[in-house]
């Protein structure tokens, strides 16, 4: 057991870690400061790779993935930072890239007032991603955070989208990290392996056509 003490960015950094995240690809935003104080005092810190359009932090998280197989990790501010975003999710949606996107939200003590950059992501990643869900307990960012990288690398691999209000995100808390098992990487089935090997054998010419999923 691993307790780990401090806001909910020291969580959610902690657990990337623990995943093999070395890069966070982000533009700055205030929803979402303590995930960059959590990874420039990590130890190794994470890189930070501030780019200049959120679709471009998420196109790069999964480049990361596709290239080095681990998953990519990429954090947006809320509103329009999240809507950004959708279209290079899709893309790691329909690529099945391990892609973990991290957004702020405006906080629930102010849901309704029309908070700033106020709006209900979960909606609009839902049909892009494996999982979109809103974790409103501070105690539970680090649970969290797992389960999306957890999602993500287990087959048919692909996007995964989790969004923490301010309070949730800026709070402080003592929580277990999680430290179970990590996703095994899915072996071929024997009977295609057996059907490919088949047809290359009786082919005279034969094509491959091969892609990263």
């Amino acid at each position: 057991m691993t307790l780990i003490s401090g806001h909910g960015g020291t969580q959610a950094v902690a657990v990337a870690r623990r995943y093999g995240v070395t890069a966070m690809f982000t533009l700055s935003g205030g929803h979402v400061f303590p995930l960059y104080d959590a990874a420039v005092k990590a130890d190794p810190p994470l890189r930070l790779v501030d780019v200049r359009h959120e679709q471009t932090a998420v196109f790069a998280a999964e480049a990361t993935a596709r290239l080095t197989r681990a998953p990519g990790l990429a954090v947006v501010t809320a509103g329009p930072g999240v809507t950004n975003s959708v279209s290079a999710v899709t893309t790691a949606w329909f690529n099945g890239a391990p892609v973990v996107l991290l957004a702020g939200r405006a906080p629930d003590y102010l849901w309704g007032r029309g908070a700033l950059q106020e709006m209900d992501h979960v909606p609009l990643l839902a049909p892009v991603t494996k999982r979109a869900w809103t974790e409103h307990d501070k105690l539970s960012v680090a649970a969290s955070v797992d389960e999306a990288f957890r999602l993500a690398l287990t087959p048919h691999r692909g996007p995964v989208f989790c969004d923490f209000p301010l309070e949730t995100i800026y709070d402080r808390a003592e929580v277990e990290l999680p430290d179970g098992p990590m996703p095994a990487p899915a072996g071929p089935d024997a009977d295609d392996v057996a059907r490919i090997a088949a047809l290359l054998g009786s082919a005279r010419r034969p094509v491959l056509v091969l892609g990263s999923d």
